[in-house]
């Protein structure tokens, strides 16, 4: 036939969440009570299971009573360094003070001096008192800026004690809190893969949640037409009950036995019945060529390829072997680039048993 010919690409596949949550071990733990049973509703705050770890209790209690020692070493530190703080400023501003009033004093020696009231000597006293008291102020002005940086430097240190008391144990309350096993999300509880009594070490999985109600199809596509699957492409998922559109969502990097996992996100509401775990079938949509020669897909008819392919003559009575150049491939079709016309009747079932002769009689 000659006409439009829809490329496509078939693999089975199941549905899965697209949200799951694996709750690991944080510590070294044992299992006291296993609270709710895979297939139960659960909420972010519901209680999976309930665990025990004498030592973090310990550990958690620990980090507690140091971070209230660092707190209180912190505020210490605090009234200490304000009142030498305080103490320095109080000083400065004496000879602060003094300093202005012999200032003020020189000024009225020096007027009294030039109006000849007064002698050189007590003008050159207070000059020298001066000079002295404006060195110590600057000295003192020096030492307050010292005293300052010394105080913030202190207690960002003690600061910095008291925060990485308090992050430890913010982390052993927080695995402290994990002994009680929540699902974190809104969905179903899928798999509990321990037991009560059992001693688990960290990263242990003790559980897996998933929302049932966002699945995408995992459909596996044969590595040899997987090369032009891409990202966006429509594709139809049938569940048995029903079929449902699509797009590819994701491709997997790596080939596994042969199959390349294709993601479909499944864009309309799925039939009833659909569950995790449900076998599937999945179709993509490569592209759609508008006006090609093609034919049915032959049994060893693989895409951009030659073979010989029994064509019937005669009214059918027979049919000859005629070498036939294959193109593009889709699910159950495939180009013809050369060897065919359009209305010839081909063979399309295996004839391996007759690859010795050039012509054969149909009955």
């Amino acid at each position: 036939k000659r006409g439009p010919m829809l490329r496509e690409v078939h693999g089975l596949g199941t549905l899965v969440p697209e949200d799951i949550r694996w709750i690991p071990a944080q510590t070294n733990v044992r299992v006291e009570r296993i609270v709710l049973r895979p297939g139960a509703i659960v909420h972010p705050s519901s209680v999976i299971l309930e665990l025990s770890d004498p030592q973090l209790q310990r550990d958690m209690l620990d980090a507690q009573y140091q971070l209230k020692g660092a707190e209180a070493d912190f505020a210490n530190l605090k009234v200490q360094v304000n009142s030498q703080l305080m103490n320095q400023k109080s000083g400065e501003a004496t000879v602060r003070s003094d300093y202005e009033q012999t200032r003020l004093q020189h000024d009225v020696d020096v007027k009294l001096f030039k109006e000849g009231i007064q002698s050189s000597h007590i003008e050159e006293l207070s000059r020298v008192k001066e000079e002295q008291l404006k060195i110590r102020l600057q000295l003192e002005e020096e030492r307050t800026r010292v005293a300052t940086d010394s105080a913030n430097a202190q207690l960002a240190a003690q600061e910095a004690k008291v925060e990485q008391q308090r992050a430890l144990y913010n982390l052993k309350k927080s695995q402290y809190d994990a002994l009680h096993v929540r699902a974190g999300i809104e969905g179903v509880l899928q798999l509990v893969p321990v037991e009560e009594g059992q001693q688990v070490i960290p990263g242990t999985y003790l559980a897996r949640v998933a929302d049932p109600k966002k699945l995408k199809a995992e459909i596996k596509i044969p590595e040899t037409q997987a090369k032009d699957v891409a990202i966006g492409q429509k594709a139809t998922v049938d569940t048995r009950n029903g079929v449902v559109n699509g797009s590819v969502m994701r491709i997997d990097p790596s080939v596994q036995a042969g199959t390349v996992t294709v993601d479909v996100r499944i864009t309309e509401p799925l039939p009833l019945g659909a569950r995790p775990d449900l076998s599937v079938d999945g179709t993509i949509e490569l592209e759609n060529l508008r006006d090609v020669l093609y034919v049915g897909r032959p049994v060893n008819g693989q895409p951009e390829s030659k073979i010989g392919i029994f064509k019937l003559v005669d009214d059918g009575s027979e049919a000859v072997r005629v070498n036939v150049v294959l193109g593009r491939s889709s699910v159950n079709t495939i180009e013809i680039r050369d060897g065919l016309k359009v209305g010839d009747k081909v063979i399309l079932s295996d004839m391996s048993q007759w690859d010795n002769f050039d012509r054969i009689r149909l009955k």
